[in-house]
């Protein structure tokens, strides 16, 4: 049995169709301009990461570097008390 909703919504019926489908075309160029929106976005950010990527990669091998000069030094360091101490040594023998 159909109620008096159901005839008022057959009497509507294409009107009521052409405007949700205006609206869901509405809808689907927003969601189109936001997803442009988020690819733009998403490789912007990518741009960044390789650039900080690089960055990084560029200090971690300085930071090598800086470790093997370190250890060198430290090494020569230890060298040269030891001949010190050698010298010290041989003058107090004296």
């Amino acid at each position: 049995m159909m109620t008096s909703e159901d005839i008022a919504r057959v009497k509507r019926g294409p009107a009521d169709l052409e405007e949700r489908i205006e609206q869901l075309e509405k809808q689907k160029e927003l969601l189109k301009t936001a997803c442009k929106k988020a690819g733009a976005r998403i490789k912007e950010l990518d741009n960044s990461l390789v650039i900080a990527l690089d960055i990084n990669d560029k200090y971690q091998r300085d930071n090598e570097k800086v470790k093997a000069e370190l250890a060198r030094a430290i090494e020569d360091h230890q060298y040269d008390n030891l001949v010190h101490k050698k010298e010290l040594e041989d003058l107090g023998k004296r």
